[in-house]
This record gives C-alpha cells, structure tokens and sequence, in this order.
C-alpha cells in the first residue's frame, strides 16, 4: 500500500477526481496572464483609436488645420515620428483589428491604420511584457502605429498610455486567484464526488456484504437487481454463485446420505453372519468394529450438516438454554456449573445448542470433575467459555483438533470420531464467531465461543 493512496475505493476515486480538476485548472491558469493582458491593452487601444478618429477627421475636413492639431497633441506620451520605426516584435493581429474596427466606428468608413509596435513597458519606459503583468507592477502600453491620410500620405505616431484598470497588489491578486479559482473550487468539486460516488458505490458496498454474509448463512436472500448495468450483472453473477453453492452442498449431502444408506445394508449384513461365527470373543471384536464404523458414517453424516442451518435465527434465551444443558448433564452424572448471564441472542436456535452440547460432551468426556460455563454478554459480543479439569490438550495441537476427525490422542477419544469440536466450530462460523481453544489457568481446557451482535444490538 503505497503511503497517501486511500484504502477505499470511495476516497481514491474523490481523489481523482479532486487531483483531475485541479491539474485541469493548472493548465488553463494562463486564462489569468490572458485576462491581466487585455486588461491593460484594450482601454490604451481605444484611447488610442479616439484621437487616431480626430486626426484622421480634421485631415479629411480641414486639411489646412491639420498641423497645427499635430503640434497642439504633441507631448512625450503623444508625438509624431519623422520615419518609419524600426520593427520590433510581431504583434498580434487580434490587437491590430481591435484597433482598426474601432477607428472604423469613429471615421465611418474605412480603417488606414497600421499597428506596427505594441510593447508592456514600465515607469521608466523599459519593456517589462510578462514579468511586469505577473509582478502586479503599474504598466504602460507604447504604441507606433501608421495613419493613411486622405490624400495619401502615411502619419507615423507613437503613444503611451496607461493601464485601464486599477492596479491591485500580485499577493492580492494571487490569493483571490486561488481562494475562487482553486480552494472554493475543490470544496465544491470534493462535495460534489463525495455524494456522486458515495450513489455510484452503494451496489457495490451491498454486494460485499452480501458477500461476507454468504459465508455465515448461505440460504440469505439473493442480492436485488438494481442499479447501473454492471452492477446488475455483478449481482445477477453473484446470485447464480450462491445458487450454486447451494446446490453443490445440497448435492454432496444427498450423495453422502445416499452412500450412508448404502453402507448400512452391508453393515447389517456383516452383522448377520457375525452372529454365525462360533468363537465368542472374535464375534465381540466384529461387533465393536461394525458398531464403529456405523457411528463414523453417522457422524461424518452430521458434520457435513453442520454447516446447513436450514433453522431461520430468531431469538434464543441463552440463560434458559444452558440450564437446559445443565439439566440434562446432571441427569447423565455430570457436574456443570453456569456463572452470569445474557440477554437473548438471534441465533438458529438448533445449531446454537448442538454447538454448545458439543462443548459440554466434549468437556465431559475428557474431565472428571465439574465443567464451569462463564457467561459475557456486552453490547457487541456474546461470548460463552467453556472450561474443565482434564489433561488439556498440548499447544501444537490446539488448532488442528478442529479438523475433522483429527484427534491429539486417540487413546484418550473416549469413543469420539474427531468431529465434536469440527462440528461447534462450523456452527460457530455460520453465526459468524469464533471458536477458540487454549489452557485453563491451574489445569485443564479453554473453550471460548466468540458470538458478535450484529450492529450491537441486544
């Protein structure tokens, strides 16, 4: 995960699309330079046209007068030149028509104006051009232009006039350039993608949900098929999958029920003709095996249903249903005592009390003392423990008696099959806990099943 880039698919998208407009607005800020520049030429120009018109009308009117005009403008921002000017940059045309269609409007008529030199300069006369509009500093606009008089002879002129607009600092001008054009900018653009994509990714959100709550109940409802076309096809996809898995399990529990059956009729075969043999003690050897691989096919049985909780989750008393629990135990002989208690949990009311029964048979065949049950009940989290005074089982094992049929010390199985804590466990995942082993303080075994609270209700 490289640092600075969002974890969620919400925040990289809003990040996009922020850093998308921002760079986008970097590289249109030379509309700024732009702006700046016709604001100081375009009033310098006009000014320029306004007495260009007055020249031009008195030499169409009063060619006699026309000197004497000349001599009364001269100044050192307003004089005639002798020659021609040497050329200097090439000035834009756009400038040369705004100058021309605006002596245009004053003659009306045509406009025998030529802009020959248009340069930025500052107080002192220099040439500043970009560095002078980008520092905020006062600019000038010098002009030399050539005026087609009536009677055909060409006026050359040079002009200085000032900006045509009030001169503000470059900080302020800067900081009302990126508070406007960037900061409020970027809110609005942040906003606008937070509500945007938080509409666009809502199917998906759903759809992981969904996708975590499969693997907790795999008969939930199927996912809607709404929103935008991928997002139908992704659900439309997802519910097939889950159509699938369902089938696939309901498939292999049919063929395994169905092998289960079949193993019998052998089995009771085998029986049969155990009772034919003649020496006692081999026909009590055939018994015992016939009876344990009867009890494996019914326990393999059950582990692969014990990850169908066809049950809807309702409400379940957990306090009624361990003294339940401790009822029936104390009816076999055993010893449990239950400490604490907790409010209802929604739960599939079956499978929770297999799981628990798993524990407590479990507890109860290795143990010879009492089982204690402890009872923690919190807003978000149920958890119940289990724990007894047996030999424990060795920390190399702790994990992989989980595994079905595994068993850390057959000799000591007390004729399990390796499938009671396999079983708690799946029942334990499809309510979407935990089931967690480890050493009880003093001697003996920790079970610990961990329940959540969906959205900590209770």
């Amino acid at each position: 995960m490289k640092r600075g880039w969002p974890r969620s698919l919400q925040g990289r998208m809003v990040l996009i699309l922020v850093v998308g407009v921002l760079a986008s607005q970097l590289l249109t800020s030379s509309i700024w330079y732009e702006v700046r520049q016709t604001q100081v030429l375009e009033i310098p120009l006009r000014l320029l046209a306004e007495r260009l018109g007055d020249v031009w009308r008195v030499a169409h009117d009063q060619p006699a007068q026309l000197p004497a005009l000349l001599d009364g403008m001269e100044s050192s921002r307003w004089h005639r030149l002798a020659s021609a000017p040497a050329a200097g940059n090439p000035v834009e045309p756009a400038l040369e028509r705004l100058l021309q269609e605006l002596l245009a409007a004053r003659t009306e008529g045509p406009a025998p104006v030529r802009l020959l030199r248009l340069d930025i300069i500052d107080s002192e006369g220099h040439a500043g051009g970009a560095p002078l509009l980008l520092r905020g500093a006062p600019a000038r606009v010098r002009t030399q232009v050539e005026l087609t008089l009536p009677d055909g002879r060409p006026l050359y002129l040079e002009a200085v006039e000032d900006q045509g607009w009030r001169n503000a600092s470059i900080g302020s001008l800067v900081f009302d350039f990126i508070l406007r054009i960037y900061l409020l900018r970027s809110i609005a653009v942040v906003l606008i993608a937070l509500l945007a994509v938080r509409l666009a990714l809502r199917p998906l959100k759903q759809m992981a949900a969904a996708a975590q709550a499969l693997g907790q109940d795999i008969h939930r409802p199927p996912l809607s098929l709404d929103g935008p076309q991928e997002v139908r096809q992704a659900a439309q996809a997802f519910n097939a999958m889950q159509r699938r898995l369902i089938d696939s399990i309901a498939e292999r529990t049919r063929f395994f029920a169905a092998v289960s059956h079949d193993l019998r009729t052998p089995i009771t075969r085998l029986r049969l003709r155990t009772e034919l043999l003649p020496d006692e003690s081999l026909r009590q050897r055939f018994r015992g095996d016939l009876e344990h691989m009867e009890e494996m096919v019914s326990a393999s049985l059950d582990f692969l249903r014990s990850g169908e909780l066809e049950d809807a989750r309702e409400p379940v008393d957990i306090d009624a249903l361990l003294m339940a629990l401790q009822a029936d135990f104390e009816d076999l002989g055993g010893e449990v005592n239950v400490n604490g208690h907790a409010l209802p949990y929604s739960a599939h009311p079956s499978g929770l009390r297999r799981c628990l029964q798993n524990l407590l048979e479990n507890a109860w065949r290795h143990a010879p003392g009492p089982v204690d049950i402890e009872v923690r009940d919190t807003p978000d989290r149920l958890r119940i423990q289990v724990a007894d005074r047996g030999p424990g089982i060795d920390p190399e094992h702790l994990q992989r008696v989980l595994e079905p049929f595994y068993q850390a010390d057959p000799s000591r199985s007390g004729g399990g099959h390796g499938l009671g804590l396999s079983i708690a466990a799946s029942i334990a995942s499809a309510h979407g806990g935990s089931l967690k082993l480890g050493p009880r303080i003093g001697g003996g075994l920790l079970v610990t099943l961990d329940l959540p609270r969906p959205f900590g209700k209770r």
